[in-house]
């Protein structure tokens, strides 16, 4: 059946670096958009970075520009998020999606469980 396992997160400060990692199974993962989503306590899910299934095209929210990367891995069928200059404000629950397609925009089929990452001194 289809996986996608998150991992990577923690606690660290402010302006501290972590790197996330969603390990997909189950799927081809070459074939699939990969995105990051976040999920603040009291807020709504909201899209962070995504990458399309060829790798050549991502997005990310402004908020995030310049400070986090996405990539993928097909030999690995990983996703990865480098997280670098954190701010509080980063703070929240991180799921890690999957959608059969090249382009990343619309609804994603394949969620994760999600992984935790405070930014806290």
């Amino acid at each position: 059946q289809v996986q996608l396992v998150e991992s990577g997160g923690g606690l660290v400060q402010p302006g501290g670096s972590l790197r996330l990692s969603c390990a997909a199974s189950g799927f081809l993962f070459s074939t699939h958009a990969m995105s990051w989503y976040r999920q603040a306590p009291g807020g709504e899910r909201e899209l962070v970075a995504a990458i399309s299934s060829t790798g050549g095209s991502t997005k990310y929210a402004d908020s995030v520009k310049g400070r986090f990367t996405i990539s993928g891995d097909n030999a690995k069928n990983t996703v990865y998020l480098q997280m670098n200059s954190l701010k509080p404000e980063d703070t929240g629950v991180y799921y890690c999606a999957a959608k059969s397609a090249v382009d990343y925009s619309g609804n994603y089929d394949y969620w994760g469980q999600g992984t935790q990452v405070t930014v806290s001194s």
